[in-house]
């Protein structure tokens, strides 16, 4: 048998990674696999009629073109900006990326208020605070659980933020500013610069390198988290940064030790933001320049980019010992132990994390990422496969893009997390390369079919086509969708307080969370471990966990003896639904069971409305006002006889979204009720 040439080898690897795109992304893998996800699940819904409908639009542009002077018009207008990118770029670059800071600056303010909104965007929002007044950590205080949230570590009597210094650091150079939430804006539209040289510096056709950063820089899966809080926003910055001083870098073979410094920079920076994602397109960057050096015999440029990279790295390490008490000890793990990490194991609350699943919710990823990257009524991951496919060369940026996200692909497998905000986050990475490949698709279908000029022509067409359909038909769908999440953390809670007549520190804030968020702040009280509290809390029902933890705190059970008495409550696990008694379905209930007048209380408490505390960290008035959880009994360990005690809550109906109710509790009241828990 004869052997198979290397290029012949590279055709039949590019076809089977399309195919493997094409299964993945557009096929229910998650079902054929058994296996439920939480939040990614398989989608493909109005595909066929989208398809359809973008099918028809092409064919009426096509008519039109060839029926008027369009055909010549259009390439005539397209040349003169194609000529401007090539010749002055020092221009043109500025432009578009001052144009994306426009449309990412407003969308922060028209669909996210301005402020961070998911628990992962609050949190490195009050670290960024914390770096801000010159401190990495803050006393914990007596009682932490009446203001402990989710993702923030509570280690030896300090708090701070679980992620990477690196996300927090970045949004505290807006609030030193006033305005952070400009700082993803801006990072965004650096990206977008960055995107645009590393596509100039690796040699792409001046024509695809326009149209992959104009796809990349509006695309609208990059403009949601260009104007959010998340740090995949900075991250990439960094990692383009990176990759563009790394196509500086190699494109002759001269040394380029300040490129290597940029480059290494770049990754350094971006792996005190995201590890895992710097780590990945930190292996190929540096196994190319570790390449050259050996071949050239120019250790210059190699053993700057590591100096670059051990520089940012030894501050986090720092900064990680100085927190965690561990130099390599993420304040994630510190939080929710070794479980959080990569790997097929169980989950930090005891969902085992299999092979099985990981292919699972990659291939939900890819499906999304149909969805959210362009917002059309078509699977743009169709084409990104054609093009792999039937490409014929792969210039060094393409091949290091395609490299560095493929492995992240194949890493995030490895990670337990069903992560989806604003689309498959997790897949941000991937946006530039999506953006360069189908920016090529019509020089590929020219090269693979030079004398089929109606088939360029349909490709350009379909793309307006599937543009103008996603801008009429679906992005006013995604848009009122992202303005209507997180209702209770967009309110301005200092203005409401202050409109009741809340004003200094005499004044007790009260929120009132749903039965399920208080039971998990008790849990933590008791000194339970964060993955042992969340595994309780999924598979005990509700009233028989309050009823346990009532029993607990009475008898002043604390950690491990607690642990022992609540572990056996598990046992009805396998039974267990979404409660259909509460309007927060992350509470459980057995099937069958009967409430008593206490949880028959809490339940009328969570439909009345209840609100999130996690975004009282932030308000910065009216000064000096005190606030905590409402952790009802327990309340009176954190109010003082002489304070005037208020409920911050949420009400709830059927014709309007939750508004807020301020309403102020007698104290006398509130002793006579709560007292018991004096002093404990």
């Amino acid at each position: 048998m004869s052997a198979v040439s290397p290029t012949r080898a590279v055709a039949l690897l590019r076809a089977a990674i399309a195919i493997a795109i094409v299964v993945l992304s557009l096929f229910p893998v998650g079902a054929w696999l058994e296996v439920e996800l939480t939040l990614v699940q398989y989608s493909a819904d109005g595909w066929w009629s989208g398809t359809a409908l973008v099918g028809l639009v092409t064919g009426l542009l096509v008519w039109v073109i060839h029926r008027s002077t369009l055909g010549d018009v259009v390439p005539r207008a397209v040349a003169p900006l194609v000529h401007a990118w090539e010749q002055r770029p020092v221009v043109a670059i500025p432009i578009v990326a001052a144009v994306a800071f426009g449309v990412y600056a407003f969308d922060a303010w028209w669909i996210f208020d301005r402020r961070p909104l998911l628990i992962d965007e609050i949190v490195q929002a009050i670290q960024a605070r914390i770096f801000t007044a010159g401190q990495l950590t803050l006393e914990a205080g007596a009682h932490p659980e009446f203001r402990s949230i989710m993702h923030l570590v509570e280690l030896d009597g300090r708090v701070f933020g679980q992620f990477p210094p690196g996300g927090p650091a970045m949004l505290a150079l807006g609030e030193l500013a006033g305005a952070m939430w400009l700082v993803n804006p801006l990072f965004g539209a650096a990206s977008v610069a960055a995107f645009a040289l590393a596509l100039r510096w690796g040699g792409v056709a001046p024509g695809v390198a326009l149209g992959a950063t104009l796809l990349f820089g509006f695309a609208p899966f990059v403009i949601f988290q260009s104007a959010s809080h998340m740090n995949h926003v900075t991250s990439l910055t960094f990692l383009l940064m990176a990759a563009a001083a790394l196509m500086y870098a190699t494109r002759t073979d001269r040394a380029s030790p300040w490129a290597g410094l940029l480059c290494g920079l770049g990754l350094g920076v971006a792996a005190t933001i995201r590890p895992l994602d710097a780590m990945v397109w930190a292996l190929p960057a540096g196994a190319w320049l570790l390449w050259r050096a050996l071949r050239l015999g120019r250790w210059e440029t190699w053993l700057a980019s590591g100096v670059g990279v051990a520089t940012p790295m030894a501050v986090m390490f720092w900064v990680n010992q100085q927190m965690t008490g561990d130099p390599f000890t993420f304040g994630y793990v510190a939080l929710w132990g070794a479980g959080h990490g990569l790997g097929f194991h169980d989950a930090p609350w005891g969902e085992p994390h299999t092979l099985r699943r990981g292919i699972a919710m990659m291939a939900a990823y890819l499906n999304r990422l149909n969805d959210f990257m362009f917002e059309t009524p078509v699977p743009v991951l169709v084409p990104v496969a054609l093009s792999i496919a039937w490409g014929r060369t792969m210039r060094g940026v393409e091949r290091y893009l395609a490299l560095a996200v493929g492995m992240g692909v194949l890493a995030y497998i490895a990670y337990w997390h069903d992560g989806f905000y604003l689309g498959p986050r997790f897949l941000y990475p991937a946006a530039p390369l999506v953006a360069l490949l189908i920016a090529q698709v019509p020089s590929v279908l020219q090269a693979r079919w030079p004398r089929a000029p109606l088939l360029r022509e349909g490709t350009y067409a379909s793309f307006v086509a599937a543009g103008v359909c996603g801008v009429i038909f679906v992005m006013p769908i995604r848009i009122a969708q992202h303005q209507s999440i997180f209702t209770s953390f967009r309110t301005d809670l200092g203005a409401v307080v202050a409109a009741a007549g809340v004003r200094d520190s005499q004044d007790l804030v009260l929120i009132r969370e749903s039965w399920g968020a208080q039971l998990i702040a008790r849990m933590w009280a008791m000194g339970l471990a964060r993955p042992a509290a969340e595994a309780l809390y999924r598979s005990v029902d509700a009233c028989v966990l309050d009823e346990a933890l009532t029993a607990l705190e009475a008898d002043g059970a604390r950690g491990d003896d607690a642990l022992r008495v609540l572990q056996p409550l598990r046992r009805d696990s396998a039974r267990l639904l979404e409660s259909t008694l509460s309007p927060d379905d992350t509470e459980r209930m057995l099937p069958g069971a009967t409430y008593g007048v206490r949880c028959q209380q809490r339940i009328a408490e969570d439909r009345a409305g209840y609100g999130h505390f996690a975004s009282a960290w932030l308000v910065r008035a009216p000064s000096g006002v005190r606030w905590a959880r409402d952790l009802q009994a327990r309340d009176t360990l954190v109010a003082r006889r002489t304070d005037r005690v208020w409920l911050l809550r949420w009400v709830r109906d059927s014709l309007s979204p939750p508004r807020p109710v301020v309403e102020r509790i007698d104290g006398d009241s509130l002793w006579r009720s709560w007292g018991w828990m004096e002093g404990g």
